[in-house]
């Protein structure tokens, strides 16, 4: 039994050692196999995925931060500079830590107070910044920036906040004074609505309040490259010349590379890579004519004041183009403002109060409390064109008279409406260019309105509408400018008017339509050029920081009208409208006075409208004028044209011969005279 017993024991720590073996061995071919992946799996990190993750290491350890660039200036004609940056110090601060941890909050605490401390002992007391102020500013909670970018604290620090932290910059860790500009715009108030202005980045990048809609700052508001992003900090052009020509004016940014840690917060020097300044924009706006234009409006609206009918005027707007290029030479929507404002952070009241002046009265409607807006009805200012319409459409020739009887009637027998002249003058007989010249609501009715209405019937709207598109009044003038008005064709309300016949009757005679001066402008240069539409041109050229000529505009022809000779010349002929301050002018200037009515809040009104263009024969500048509310535009508007023209000679001559320059020698050579 004993010998069985032991036979069994040795049996079983044989089988028990060869299991042992077994496990052990696939312990160690295991060991060996994970051994082998990591191995192979280290090879491959290092050798094929290693230079992928080192550019990736690259990319989290190093964030690039954008440095704005110095905007460009705008010039006038002349030279002189119109809008333009000026160089300001503001403070920024770095975080370096996180301040968002209690430990670390006796420190940010101190820090917030010694820098309130300091502002308040030597920064302007009107500036002075409180401690809830700062705190937003350096936003720990990362609410508006990543934890590496720079947050201005301050702007526009004072010479003595300047020295402070450059002397004390051991002192506060992560605080910089850096460079950048502020905006400023010429004191002479110079084309104000036309340049434009500033705004932040932050207040329209995503407003869609702005008609038309600042889309391009929308989608900047979704770059992400350093080199191309706007910052919420910076300030943009939201109106005129500088939205028109943001990119341009701009600049390109510099880039900041800053070292960060695993908590995203710098770590390291910065290398930097210095921004591009703005170009350069030169208006085709001359300073000193644009100055007369808008002291010419301001002392006329003062005059008028004290006349009967018009004393209700409060402001004007005038554009001045040439005819040869589309150059704009002056445009005034007054009154102006001093929009240096912009820069000054104006409250939500102070930007109501300005509501009905900042806008561009010249290219769109605005409004001045219970007033007529500033786009009016043209009144006789058409007749030019209605006249040239009846002609093109055969409507009666060159050498047709009618008779005048002082009114027209239109409308079925028995019901007519009656249409008078002005003041119900009779004008007897007349053709086509005495029409013109008289003025004949008469003529207009009856040989141009109630006639295109027999030979078209209710399609006689759409033949008007065509015309009138074709010289720029129903369609906008292509300037570029932001917002700018298309008019309205009021003809096309027939349920207003009553009847397609009634809708033609009135418009022949420019009671029908709603425009923009500067539609007029581009009107009656249409007029002036024999029928070349050219678009109106703000910016001569574009110059770099060097004075490099980036770019040089050239005029640009819209569309061609094609009429016959005879046609043009019956109706600039016609164009004598009398006018007493040109009486006796030097030069002979084609024009045309209107006085259209309106109901302003249940009262008619009369507002005075004026195109010219001179010399008449040699045209080198077309004006147009108009005055809401300010009577027959012969009294009020053409004045204005008149020293605007005035202005003209002055810096360029209309006869080619700028008069500064032979005044000047005149006066040169009277004082060498004298001292002989």
């Amino acid at each position: 039994m004993k010998k069985i017993g032991s036979s069994e024991s040795e049996e079983f720590e044989e089988s028990h050692r060869r299991q042992f073996s077994i496990r052990l061995n696939i312990f160690f071919f295991a060991t060996f196999l994970i051994f082998t992946v990591l191995v192979v799996r280290l090879a491959i990190l290092q050798f094929v995925e290693g230079p992928t993750l080192t550019e990736e290491e690259s990319s989290i350890t190093n964030n690039e931060t954008p440095i704005l660039p110095s905007r460009g200036i705008i010039y006038d004609a002349s030279g002189s500079k119109i809008a333009y940056s000026i160089p300001t110090q503001s403070l920024y601060f770095t975080l370096d830590k996180d301040y968002q941890l209690e430990k670390n909050k006796p420190e940010f605490y101190k820090i917030v107070g010694d820098l309130k401390r300091v502002f308040n002992t030597y920064g302007d007391p009107d500036k002075k910044m409180t401690a809830e102020e700062i705190i937003d500013a350096m936003d720990i909670t990362y609410r508006k920036n990543f934890g590496y970018t720079p947050r201005r604290i301050k702007k526009d620090l004072s010479n003595k906040e300047i020295a402070y932290f450059l002397e004390h910059k051991s002192d506060y860790k992560g605080i910089e004074v850096r460079e950048e500009s502020i905006r400023q715009y010429s004191p002479d108030r110079v084309a104000v609505q036309a340049v434009g202005y500033l705004q932040g980045f932050s207040a329209v990048k995503g407003d869609k309040n702005y008609q038309g809609g600042l889309v391009k700052y929308r989608n900047r508001a979704q770059l992400t490259g350093a080199k191309e992003k706007y910052l919420d900090t910076e300030f943009v052009g939201v109106d005129g010349l500088e939205y028109m020509y943001q990119d341009e004016l701009r600049g390109k940014n510099g880039v900041r590379s800053t070292p960060v840690n695993a908590l995203n917060r710098a770590d390291g020097r910065s290398e930097l890579t210095p921004p591009q300044k703005g170009h350069n924009l030169w208006m085709t706006i001359n300073k000193n004519v644009q100055v007369a234009t808008q002291q010419a409006i301001t002392n006329q609206v003062a005059q008028l004041r004290y006349q009967k009918g018009a004393g209700n005027a409060l402001t004007g707007y005038a554009v001045a183009m040439e005819v040869q290029t589309g150059n704009v030479i002056a445009m005034a929507s007054m009154p102006d403002y001093d929009s240096n404002i912009w820069s000054k952070s104006p409250s939500g009241q102070q930007i109501a109060d300005l509501a009905s002046v900042y806008p561009n009265g010249t290219i769109r409607e605005i409004y001045n409390g219970r007033r007529a807006s500033s786009m009016v009805l043209l009144g006789s200012v058409i007749k030019p064109l209605s006249v040239m319409i009846g002609l093109k459409e055969g409507l009666f020739t060159t050498d047709t008279w009618y008779y005048d009887r002082g009114y027209a009637e239109f409308g079925k027998a028995g019901y007519e409406t009656r249409v008078r002249n002005a003041l119900g003058e009779v004008l007897q007989s007349l053709n086509p260019t005495t029409a013109i010249q008289k003025s004949s609501n008469a003529f207009m009715v009856d040989m141009v309105g109630k006639k295109l209405v027999v030979k078209y019937g209710s399609k006689s709207i759409d033949v008007w509408d065509k015309y009138m598109k074709e010289f720029g009044l129903g369609v906008t003038t292509q300037s570029g400018l932001p917002y700018e008005n298309e008019g309205r064709g009021e003809y096309t309300n027939l349920k207003a008017a009553g009847s397609v016949q009634a809708a033609m009757a009135y418009a022949s005679f420019g009671q029908q339509g709603r425009y923009t001066t500067l539609q007029l402008a581009q009107y009656v240069t249409t007029i002036a050029n024999k029928g070349k539409r050219l678009k109106p041109q703000f910016v001569s050229k574009i110059t770099d920081a060097k004075g490099n000529v980036v770019k040089v505009t050239k005029p640009e022809v819209l569309n061609t009208v094609d009429f016959p000779p005879e046609y043009w010349n019956t109706v600039i002929n016609g164009m004598r409208s009398k006018v007493e301050v040109l009486n006796n002018y030097r030069y002979d200037v084609a024009r045309k006075t209107g006085t259209s009515q309106q109901s302003v809040y249940g009262k008619i009104v009369d507002n005075g409208v004026f195109i010219a263009f001179a010399p008449r024969d040699n045209p080198k500048l077309a004006v147009a004028v108009v005055i809401p509310e300010g009577g027959f535009g012969s009294k009020s508007a053409a004045p204005v044209a008149i020293k605007i023209f005035d202005a003209y000679d002055q810096e360029y001559g209309l006869d080619g011969v700028p008069k500064k320059n032979t005044s000047t020698a005149d006066t040169a050579e009277s004082e060498e005279t004298a001292s002989q």
